[in-house]
């Protein structure tokens, strides 16, 4: 457990007299997904130094933590974020292996490549590959897999997109980061002419690559995900995945709160054909939808990152975060458990957005049973069964002591992952 968020000269200083005999995990951000990245490392005994811009984050007091600190957001300061990364790694007596949490941490990573610091993901050209809807899309087209019908506004003209597609439709960006400082989300759906030439006149002052595309007919509850590890060319290991579905959701259409493993061959087979044809290699989720339209899965995004439910295909027996590591650090030894057997049967709830929706939405069923919730409450879930969580642990307690006593006062995270 990390005592103290040190600010970084202090982090610094603790890490010059820390004593590590493997290269420790740099895990940034230090919230819910990095809580489980952490978890699933030091279950190996990998060390982890937690990373972020503040110290507000969940990850620090669990018991997988080992040193836990502030450093320069790397979207407020490239340079400084670079600096600071680069005294931390200077501090050890081994390279570290960054993880980092969220976009903005991959591509500070990725365009600033620390000194003395392993990344176990590709450089930022293969993360754009990846990252940029277009060339995505592109690529779908030409593997055959299926997608929702996209335009990019610029190449085809407004008046061109209107006629191809029927209203209400959807707006993206072909990258994230442009449109998110323009309107502050990833998507946006507009009812009419007006509301689309709007959102692209204001793109365009930013600069940001628009696409729109058609609103999906999907049918809820089945929204499925490849999570998976795609080794370097140089690892003697085939790609360690397991396909997920988001069955519920908080609010219905917001963020997963209970993921379960399940066999989708078509699923798997799509997005592992694009990720190979990128190139990209480490850590990502491949996002499909189920159109009911089509009466098929399509593609709607990948994140190069690990992400909010990760812990799921840990507990299936594929834990991506040590696969990763394994691949990046020469006498580290990892094989899937997966890569044996199969993936096990493994369910993953966020309790606290899993209890509002039961609370709040007269319409949902609650679908755990009682004696899944008695595994809950009894912590039993941690030794057998296939019920995991994404940040209450009976065995490591204070992230989850850390959340609930922030919810009684007005202490608020920057993000939700």
């Amino acid at each position: 457990m990390a005592d103290t968020v040190h600010d970084t000269d202090a982090l610094v200083a603790a890490l010059a007299d820390a004593d590590f005999d493997r290269p420790p995990a740099l895990v940034a951000n230090a919230h819910i997904t990095g809580v489980s990245v952490a978890r699933a490392l030091s279950a190996h005994d990998v060390p982890v130094i937690a990373l972020d811009r503040t110290d507000t984050g969940l990850a620090p007091p669990s018991e997988a933590v080992d040193h836990a600190g502030q450093v320069t957001y790397p979207l407020d300061d490239a340079d400084g974020f670079r600096a600071d990364v680069e005294r931390v790694a200077d501090a050890l007596d081994h390279d570290p292996v960054a993880f980092a949490c969220m976009d903005e941490w991959v591509r500070g990573f990725a365009e600033t490549e620390p000194a003395g610091v392993r990344l176990p993901f590709s450089d930022l050209a293969g993360v754009e590959r990846v990252l940029d809807k277009a060339n995505l899309y592109a690529l779908c087209e030409d593997l055959g897999v299926p997608y929702p019908e996209t335009y990019e506004v610029g190449e085809h003209g407004v008046e061109a997109v209107i006629e191809a597609l029927s209203f209400p439709f959807v707006v993206k960006p072909a990258h994230k980061r442009k449109f998110e400082e323009a309107f502050g989300t990833n998507v946006i759906e507009v009812a009419d002419r007006g509301e689309f030439a709007d959102v692209v006149a204001e793109a365009e002052e930013y600069d940001a690559t628009v696409l729109a595309q058609e609103k999906v007919n999907v049918e809820v509850g089945r929204d499925t995900s490849l999570a998976s590890y795609m080794p370097p060319e140089s690892a003697d290991r085939d790609p360690v995945a397991v396909v997920g579905n988001a069955a519920v959701r908080f609010p219905a259409f917001g963020t997963s709160c209970l993921v379960e493993r399940i066999e989708e061959p078509a699923v798997r087979e799509h997005a592992l054909a694009v990720l190979e044809e990128t190139g990209y290699h480490g850590i990502s989720e491949s996002e499909f939808v189920y159109d009911a339209d089509r009466e098929e899965y399509v593609l709607l995004d990948v994140n190069t990152r690990p992400w909010k439910w990760i812990s799921m295909p840990v507990a299936a027996g594929a834990n991506l975060p040590m696969a990763a590591y394994a691949d990046a650090v020469d006498d580290a030894e990892y094989e899937a458990e997966t890569a044996v057997d199969g993936p096990q049967d493994a369910r993953w709830t966020y309790l606290p957005d899993y209890i509002q929706r039961c609370l709040t939405d007269e319409a949902f069923w609650d679908v755990l049973s009682d004696d899944d919730w008695a595994s809950l409450f009894s912590g039993e879930f941690e030794r057998e069964g296939e019920l995991t969580t994404g940040l209450y642990r009976p065995s490591d307690p204070a992230p989850a002591v850390k959340y609930l006593t922030g919810e009684f006062t007005d202490r608020e995270y920057y993000c939700s992952c």
